[in-house]
């Protein structure tokens, strides 16, 4: 009796495995047991995955670890050198870099900060805010933005010496536009804000905030008749 209920269970949990095996096109068993690398049937890369990369034409090979979904990145990946040695820590949405992102020098030294805003594929548009440069906390002003399927340079970049561990470089983004310390933005044309019915760009009306340059000739005339009686003078009116 005992016998029957050992080959049983040893039929229903092998029955349970080719299920669970039978959903990937391909895989591989890791040391620990687990499964990596899995392709589903419709050819897309899911679950955690560690891909190595070796040396070729003189640049240096490495490994990386991290999960995929539908195909895409997503989460925390994590890159090595071919000895071990952390040399980069990067996080995903979409697909897209999105967030934090974390470069090492190949002695383990912080080496750049970098940060990055990633867009869902679903939107064609996005509203993002505009913060003040000196203070995040605040917010200055909300943009539309198109959607171009790129993931963009956005937020605080910091540069470091991977010897001392020091900040070298600050450089401030907003949705790829480098921000100068005056809180004006490089190319600032390219950001303008987008009509959400035609995604155009909305042109801004400077004509009625710019003062007028009166003519030399003006204001010497209106310097020579200062104080006196009103004199009446050709302006195009009719009725003069």
């Amino acid at each position: 009796m005992r016998s029957i209920i050992v080959f049983l269970l040893f039929i229903s949990m092998n029955g349970i495995a080719i299920n669970g095996f039978s959903q990937w096109k391909s895989y591989r068993i890791g040391p620990k047991g687990d499964t990596l690398d899995r392709i589903d049937m419709k050819g897309y890369k899911q679950g955690p995955w560690v891909i190595k990369v070796p040396d070729l034409r003189g640049e240096r090979g490495y490994e990386e670890e991290g999960y995929f979904e539908d195909g895409n990145k997503e989460g925390v990946w994590k890159r090595y050198s071919l000895i071990g040695v952390k040399i980069a820590e990067e996080n995903y949405r979409w697909g897209k870099l999105n967030g934090k992102q974390y470069y090492y020098t190949y002695n383990g030294g912080l080496l750049r900060e970098e940060s990055w805003r990633a867009m869902d594929p679903k939107v064609a548009f996005d509203t993002v805010n505009v913060y003040d440069v000196n203070n995040p906390n605040i917010v200055k002003d909300r943009v539309v933005v198109k959607n171009d399927g790129f993931s963009m340079k956005h937020g605080k970049w910091l540069y470091y010496d991977p010897s001392e561990g020091v900040v070298t470089q600050t450089e401030n983004y907003w949705m790829n536009k480098l921000r100068t310390g005056d809180d004006e933005m490089v190319s600032d044309d390219d950001i303008r804000p987008l009509s959400l019915a035609t995604g155009a760009k909305v042109v801004k009306n400077d004509t009625a905030t710019k003062t007028k340059v009166k003519p030399k000739e003006v204001l010497e005339y209106e310097k020579k008749n200062s104080g006196k009686k009103k004199v009446k003078t050709r302006d195009g009116e009719t009725g003069y």
